[in-house]
């Protein structure tokens, strides 16, 4: 018995989409679609099926309802760049507040549930996530510097020595 090798599922590019507009328009069946494309049948048929306009097939608009569906699943970003809390994490930050800090004042501020609280992790991911450029090395400029291994050392060394048990 054969087995066939599992292949990672990848969602349908530009190009896939435009070749299955041609294949539609040429009347292939759905079988004959996914061997051209190398893809599932049922991946096909269901790119059909989600995408397809009353007019027919077409690669933008399905583009389109595919681009959109995927923005209606997932939560608005809270710290994008043009809301009033990245205006805010920006001040708190060249202040030289730790995100610890801003995430419990923000806390204190806005009530329970209220849409402007963040936790510490969601600000430390958007200062790292920025793409790279002046502003991300602005944002991590701004976080206060970890406390340095020498630190630590010299601490240690003041410290009184056990006794021998």
């Amino acid at each position: 018995m054969q087995s066939t090798p599992q292949r990672r599922y990848q969602q349908l590019q530009p190009e896939d989409r435009v070749t299955l507009a041609s294949l539609v328009q040429q009347k292939y069946t759905v079988r004959d679609m996914a061997l051209v494309l190398g893809r599932s049948p049922s991946t096909i048929s269901r790119e059909l099926l989600r995408n397809a306009q009353p007019a027919g097939y077409a690669s933008t608009a399905a583009r389109a309802c595919a681009l959109q569906r995927r923005q209606q699943g997932r939560a608005p970003n809270k710290l994008h760049r043009d809301g009033i809390l990245f205006g805010l994490m920006r001040h708190f930050l060249s202040q030289r507040w730790s995100p610890e800090q801003i995430a419990l004042t923000l806390a204190r501020i806005f009530p329970k549930g209220h849409e402007h609280r963040v936790s510490h992790e969601t600000i430390y991911n958007c200062i790292y996530a920025q793409p790279v450029g002046e502003l991300k090395r602005e944002l991590i400029a701004t976080l206060p510097a970890p406390r340095s291994q020498q630190a630590c050392a010299a601490q240690q060394g003041t410290r009184p020595a056990r006794p021998d048990s």
